[in-house]
């Protein structure tokens, strides 16, 4: 039968469960609005201008809430603060996606895509500091990759094959494409409903004084500089930052560059199906190998997969690229590179959920949970700015060579940059996590 103890320790609690339903909610966001159907139901809509306008309102939300993140964090962590903060922008972005969906105007659709962004990125923020709150930190790379396997689920699988489903039923029409849109915000907005009745704060520091904004301020300057003194968590947020732009960059480069290269969009867009359904058990996975070896090494596992992601797009474009330039098979590259591009799809699912949910748990391990919100918004503001350097450097590498491969193996330099950083924080990352795990 085992031990009663045992088995209830691998349960989850009620709270870790409501959290964990948070990214089986907002993980459509991701896949319909900001990755898939949106952008293509945009384009339908949108002139030049338009087309030329959308990469701007991308960074400009992104920006937004990149430079509100730590002052949001430290207001966040004042008593009864975080679940407010949470809800306010929950219900923003849950307004400002149907608004998308109400008019036919691309400008009226842009900026409801551009505030629908920031109230779904700053959701996200409070919802990654609450893990703090829901569990322990020995249980934290479990519940944090149950957290991204349940949102591959919920956001990249169902929904998303829902949407699918009704616009080829209807023809891919503008009224289907409104539809998929809503599906988000229904979806959103029901299975929110678990994480803001059993998730409480359950850390904070002293009451909000009636200088809240200057107070918030303070604190958030007083965690900059507790990061600079703090060689553990420096060097880890160092790393993210080189590894996660890598991660970011190849999942928002991968069909770009397939269209470059002249593959086939069915067979990408199948590929990205697969890529998600793959990832589910290996978030699980991930989070249960990291209690054993330690999310650090799982971490650098993970970066080590990314390198040689990163080779086989570069052998996809090169074997292409050969061809045009000797009078070889062009047909026969493109069948053997359309073949590496599902390899490199099945690799990143493998990889994709480990390394951002063992990176949002771990870090969680490593800083005080009272000011755990100050500490994600400086971390966000690393994920927000990603994927800056390496679409920078595909662009580069690509102008100056004239080949995309080469525009693609540039992106190795982020996961060498990343493994350097986490080689050389790595003592101070292990003696806190024993530290942790000792408390």
């Amino acid at each position: 039968m085992g031990d009663p103890a045992k088995r209830s320790e691998k349960r989850f609690t009620k709270s870790e469960k409501s959290w964990i339903m948070y990214d089986w909610a907002n993980s459509i966001y991701a896949t319909n609005i900001m990755a898939a159907i949106f952008p293509i139901y945009f384009a339908m809509q949108a002139n030049e201008t338009g087309d030329k306008l959308y990469g701007f309102a991308v960074s400009a939300a992104a920006l937004v809430v990149a430079v509100l993140a730590p002052v949001l964090g430290a207001i966040g962590d004042f008593s009864g603060m975080k679940k407010k903060l949470f809800s306010i922008f929950l219900i923003i972005g849950l307004v400002f996606t149907a608004f998308m969906a109400a008019f036919d105007d691309w400008r009226l659709m842009l900026i409801g895509y551009v505030i629908s962004k920031i109230g779904f990125s700053g959701s996200c923020l409070f919802y990654d500091s609450f893990l703090t709150d829901v569990t322990t930190p020995d249980r934290m790379d479990r519940v944090s990759a149950w957290g991204y396997a349940m949102g591959y689920i919920g956001g990249s699988t169902i929904p998303f094959v829902i949407s699918i489903v009704i616009m080829l039923l209807m023809g891919q029409s503008v009224l289907s494409y409104k539809i998929a849109i809503l599906i988000v915000v229904v979806w959103w907005a029901v299975f929110s409903i678990p994480f803001l009745k059993n998730v409480k704060q359950q850390y904070s520091v002293e009451e909000p004084p009636k200088a809240l904004a200057r107070e918030a301020f303070k604190n958030a300057w007083r965690t900059f500089k507790d990061i600079i003194k703090d060689k553990k968590i420096l060097l880890f947020i160092i790393a993210y930052f080189f590894y996660i732009d890598g991660v970011d960059t190849i999942i928002s480069m991968a069909t770009s560059y397939g269209e470059t290269l002249g593959l086939d969009a069915i067979g990408m867009i199948l590929a990205l199906l697969v890529t998600q359904i793959v990832a589910v058990p290996f978030s699980i996975l991930f989070g249960n190998l990291a209690k054993k070896a330690g999310a650090m090494k799982m971490i650098a596992i993970a970066v080590c997969v990314y390198f040689v992601i990163t080779i086989i797009g570069f052998f996809m474009g090169f074997n292409i690229e050969q061809a045009e330039l000797a009078g070889g098979d062009k047909e026969a590259a493109l069948r053997l590179s359309s073949t590496l591009f599902w390899i490199l799809a099945t690799l990143v699912g493998t990889v994709q959920g480990g390394i951002q949910a063992l990176s949002r748990s771990y870090f969680g391990q490593i800083i005080p949970p009272e000011r755990s919100n100050e500490y994600y918004g400086f971390l966000d503001i690393f994920g927000k700015f990603s994927c800056v350097i390496g679409p920078a450097l595909y662009a580069m590498a690509y102008s100056v060579t004239g080949r995309a491969s080469i525009g693609i193996l540039s992106i190795i330099l982020l996961f060498m940059g990343g493994i350097i950083a986490l080689a050389m924080g790595r003592k101070h990352c292990a003696r806190a996590a024993a530290d942790n795990g000792a408390k």
